[in-house]
């Protein structure tokens, strides 16, 4: 009986194999347009641009000078100033080296002056009387000729003369010697080094300390070739320096001073091809009554950002928006993009600067898009450059293709009507599953 029922049921099922088949409805195919980019984009605008060339340097003084001793002796007294660090300012007495000797070699050669202006002095006197013995001899006409040289006691006194110019040079050294004693600050400055203290002895060359000036410092920036025609440099004694930002980070704080380009070096390095520039700045420690701010100090590595040459009305496009260095992503007016090629003045670290291929307004992407066709659809990100919003696609519905429950049923010997259900769950052309029940709860 169970043989002949499943016999039966075989073609039951093939039959409803089949109409699920021909009933099934036709997918429904919808169009999904690709999702669009989305982009951040800045609109173009011409502005007045004024270039700005940078560079870097380190502070250094304008004089530095190494103090040495020009006579020998012991040192007998510093200033509270001679130390390192320690600020003078002009004629002020930094070291002071014993000065008996030179006082006494002083004395002896004011007495070697006195003694040759007498010698000079009794010399002149004898030329005189000598000079009137000949013309009583000749009125008594004892003497034939002009008087010798000798006879009036010429070459005698130009001895004595000769004498007291060297009791005089003599003097002069003497007194320079004792001056020596005195070490004075050249010029307003600080002490970078000291070398000599009290209680030491010292020779002439002897070196007693290592200064600089603090009137002005000077900076010696590098400048490439391509940055030279951005800049009007100042000729030898012009009176119109280039203004010059200098700026450092300090103990974790940004600090800025103001000076001036006075001069170029005016050749080019041989190795690295860039021309020297000097910047200076006036008072970098200062010192002056009420100056403030932070002391630019020798040594300070600074930026320098010189003002240049005006460029005109043109575009400023931030240099990473920039593919290749010469390329800017455009989006149309159907949010679609395209390259286009600009024509770039000047680039620096932050910025291009852009003459041609750019109309005012044109909207770019701030960042190139990766892997992007000309004609790729695009959204702007809300809030973007241009200040518009967004300007989103349509995103794809879902689609889903089911197929009706289809439930045939067949009398047994029982009476009872097994369930019979075809499903198609899905759309991945899967056969449907025949279930059939029979009688005792068997399965087949």
């Amino acid at each position: 009986m169970k043989i002949l029922l499943l016999l039966g049921m075989i073609p039951v099922a093939l039959v409803v194999v089949v109409l699920l088949v021909l009933i099934r409805p036709e997918a429904v195919r919808v169009p999904v347009e690709p999702p669009a980019m989305l982009v951040d984009v800045a609109v173009a605008k011409r502005q007045p641009v004024t270039f700005v060339v940078r560079s870097q340097g380190v502070v250094t003084p304008r004089t530095r000078t190494t103090l040495v001793s020009e006579v020998s002796g012991q040192i007998i007294e510093v200033s509270p100033a001679f130390v390192s660090g320690g600020f003078f300012e002009r004629g002020d007495v930094l070291v002071r080296i014993d000065p008996r000797y030179y006082e006494a070699a002083r004395k002896r050669a004011s007495s070697g002056v006195a003694q040759a202006r007498t010698r000079v002095a009794t010399e002149r006197a004898l030329a005189e009387y000598a000079a009137k013995d000949w013309e009583r001899l000749r009125g008594l006409d004892a003497a034939q000729g002009p008087a010798s040289d000798l006879t009036l006691r010429k070459p005698q006194l130009a001895e004595a003369l000769a004498g007291l110019d060297f009791a005089e040079a003599d003097l002069e050294k003497a007194s320079e010697d004792l001056e020596r004693t005195v070490i004075r600050a050249p010029y307003d400055g600080m002490v970078r080094e000291k070398r000599a203290d009290v209680g030491q002895f010292v020779n002439p060359g002897t070196a007693l300390a290592v200064t600089f000036a603090t009137d002005y410092a000077e900076v010696r920036l590098p400048l490439p070739q391509k940055d030279l025609r951005f800049l009007d440099l100042p000729a030898p004694g012009a009176a119109s320096p280039l203004p010059v930002s200098l700026t450092a980070d300090i103990a974790g704080a940004s600090h800025a001073w103001e000076g001036r380009v006075v001069r170029s070096e005016g050749v080019f390095d041989t190795d690295s091809r860039v021309l020297h520039v000097v910047a200076q700045i006036d008072d970098p420690y200062r010192t002056a009554p009420g100056a403030g701010g932070e002391p630019l100090r020798i040594g300070t590595f600074v930026t320098a950002t010189i003002a240049g040459r005006p460029g005109g009305e043109l575009f400023v496009v931030p240099r990473h928006s920039l593919q290749r260095g010469r390329t800017l992503w455009l989006v149309a007016d159907d949010m679609t993009i395209g390259p286009r090629n600009v024509a770039v003045v000047r680039a620096d670290e932050e910025f291009a600067y852009v003459a041609g291929g750019l109309a005012e307004g044109d909207r770019y992407t701030i960042v190139p898009p990766e892997r992007a066709l000309p004609g790729t659809r695009v959204r702007l990100v809300p809030d973007g450059g241009d200040g518009g919003g967004t300007a989103d696609a349509p995103a794809p519905p879902d689609v889903i293709a089911t197929v009706p429950d289809v439930i045939a049923t067949v009398p047994d010997g029982t009476g009872k009507v097994p369930d019979v259900t075809g499903r198609v769950p899905d759309v991945t052309g899967r056969v449907p599953d025949v279930v059939a029940a029979t009688p005792g709860g068997g399965d087949v």
